[in-house]
């Protein structure tokens, strides 16, 4: 259903590629199979949907989707951005520094009462990663209300 509701908005959604081994495999078999609006699918769709978007479109209509007007993203580097216009510049500002960067899971998301993380790797498909990180988020409602970005040493 919701993957009908978000083709009827004129949006796709996209299978994220992951990195290899049994657990990547299962999860990538849940993914393509149970879009929801649990913990682990707003996890996943906010690296693949938001932050691994470079089309602006479609990007702003998948914060729109998953994210509540309010939202904060807290990223170590660059500050605090709050609600969804900000967000979504921000999202567009790193997308178009490495706009061929990829982001890997490289395990399944982790959910705890109305939080989440997954821990991930980014870079150019094909080559070794560049940079690693974990997003932490607490949702409402089916929604993420915010997103605690932070990066870690490479695997």
């Amino acid at each position: 259903m919701a993957g009908a509701r978000a083709r009827r908005r004129g949006t796709e959604r996209k299978t994220i590629k992951l990195a290899k081994g049994p657990v990547a495999r299962g999860l990538q078999a849940e993914t393509e199979n149970t879009m929801s609006d649990s913990i682990s699918t707003l996890l996943l769709r906010n690296l693949s949907d938001v932050f691994g978007e470079n089309d602006p479109v479609r990007r702003r209509a998948a914060i729109d989707e998953i994210f509540h007007e309010d939202a904060v993203f807290y990223d170590p580097r660059g500050g605090v951005f709050r609600g969804r216009e900000e967000i979504d510049r921000i999202a567009g500002v790193i997308k178009a520094i490495h706009p061929d960067f990829e982001y890997q899971p490289l395990y399944p998301p982790e959910e705890l009462g109305d939080a989440g993380r997954v821990r991930w790797v980014s870079g150019t498909p094909g080559k070794p990663p560049a940079y690693a990180g974990t997003d932490f988020i607490v949702a409402r409602n089916g929604r993420i209300a915010s997103v605690y970005l932070f990066f870690d040493n490479l695997p």
